[in-house]
């Protein structure tokens, strides 16, 4: 099926520390010994496993290779890499999500144009998994997984709250959540304590109102306040005026085992906002949900610019820091290659991002989801990696205190302008 992807980007700021040395032989002929550092935040299984499991394959083929992980979780892993970025360094290799925060790692002279290197397996990705991490024709990643937010339930929660089938509109959501209420049933784990998974919900509603093009728009001419915007506040609000989320939301963190993804999987809310990875979240935070775990993409709003197949997401990748030593190229491209990554999308870790792998999906809502990718009439990433950190930043801030109540819609949007125009 062809796919129309449109992917906006702007600048933002976030990146990684200092490289390992060559691989120069030693006296003799044998190559001298090696460290990679290498930063990922798959914390949660079967990510934590596998990917442990590829360098230690990756060592055992290369003996003089020594690679040192360094695994965090979401929030801890951007606070460390904004860290070290501002004193220059970056880490041999990185997780990254591309778009504009990799951009401004590029302006920055901490990443590695691998465009040569890894000219022989490009064609082997799929363009959509490549375009978050390809500027003015040039390559500086490498993607492990692609995928879109949207909305992950409890069918049997649903059910009892009669639902019989998914909201395909906003004010058809806003109804089920009063059902879900009036069952005695919460409707929405929300990790308010790290804010991120907040702003999906602002994010979204501004994609459907205003458009990927009101969205364009808003990096180049900074302005936050236009109606389309305070609409989508609006619209923030009245969802947090239902009081939909679980009891102490707002100190809640996403994937510990009292966070938003055990909340859902042990059937204590009906339902989440997250990424491809959510399964996998929840299995690892919680008891797990198996067949009664349902997927549905985000509403479409009535009289709303943007299109319901319009997608908000990302994915993952891997960039290699400007002075990291050779091996660290090669082992992103082992990581990569099909026999490898390929493995991580049997188990549901990750979705395809090579031409050929969508065979490899057996979860059938990780298949929704890759189904809902292929067809998306436009791509946005998610905002606080698209915008400028300052703005990003303020984004999620400035959601997270609309959902509790300190913030009104238009403050919301006034923040958001007033930073974006001093950063602009």
């Amino acid at each position: 099926m062809k796919r129309s992807l449109v992917l906006f980007v702007a600048a933002v700021l976030l990146t990684g520390c200092g490289g390992g040395g060559g691989g120069a032989s030693e006296e003799g002929g044998a190559p001298s010994k090696v460290t990679i550092e290498w930063w990922h935040l798959s914390t949660a299984e079967p990510l934590k496993t596998l990917w442990a499991e590829r360098a230690k394959e990756f060592m055992a083929q290369n003996p003089n290779v020594t690679i040192k992980a360094t695994v965090l979780e979401n929030d801890a892993y951007k606070a460390k890499l904004t860290t070290i970025t501002q004193s220059g360094k970056a880490p041999d290799i990185f997780a990254t999500w591309g778009g504009g925060v990799l951009q401004q790692q590029i302006d920055a002279g901490l990443v590695k144009d691998i465009s040569a290197d890894v000219a022989d397996v490009l064609p082997t990705f799929t363009p959509a998994s490549l375009s978050a991490y390809q500027f003015d024709g040039k390559t500086y990643g490498l993607p492990t997984d692609i995928g879109l937010v949207g909305f992950w339930y409890n069918k049997k929660l649903f059910e009892k709250a009669g639902i019989t089938e998914p909201p395909a509109t906003w004010s058809a959501y806003l109804e089920d959540v009063k059902k879900l209420k009036a069952a005695g049933i919460t409707p929405i784990a929300l990790a308010g304590k790290e804010k991120w998974p907040g702003h999906y919900y602002w994010a979204y509603l501004a994609l459907r109102i205003a458009g990927l093009e009101g969205l364009k728009q808003a990096a180049t001419d900074h302005d936050f306040t236009k109606p389309d915007f305070l609409a989508a506040s609006q619209q923030v609000k009245a969802l947090a005026d239902l009081q939909p989320f679980q009891k102490g939301f707002l100190g809640a963190a996403y994937s510990t085992p009292d966070g938003q993804a055990a909340t859902v999987s042990n059937g204590k809310a009906a339902m989440e906002l997250m990424g491809q990875w959510a399964p996998a979240t929840q299995k690892d935070a919680g008891k797990g949900l198996g067949d009664d775990l349902g997927f549905f993409p985000f509403p479409a709003v009535e009289g709303g610019k943007g299109s319901a197949s319009d997608a908000f997401g990302g994915g993952g990748g891997l960039a290699v820091g400007a002075d990291a030593p050779p091996e660290a190229l090669q082992f992103v491209k082992y990581m990569t290659a099909m026999e490898n990554h390929s493995k991580a999308v049997v188990a549901g870790g990750v979705l395809p991002v090579l031409k050929g792998e969508e065979t490899s999906v057996k979860d059938p809502n990780l298949k929704q989801v890759a189904s809902l990718l292929a067809e998306a009439s436009g791509y946005q990433l998610y905002l606080d990696q698209a915008y400028p950190p300052a703005v990003g930043a303020q984004v999620n801030d400035s959601v997270a205190e609309l959902i509790a109540g300190t913030k009104t819609p238009e403050q919301v949007g006034q923040a958001i302008t007033e930073v974006a125009k001093s950063e602009g």
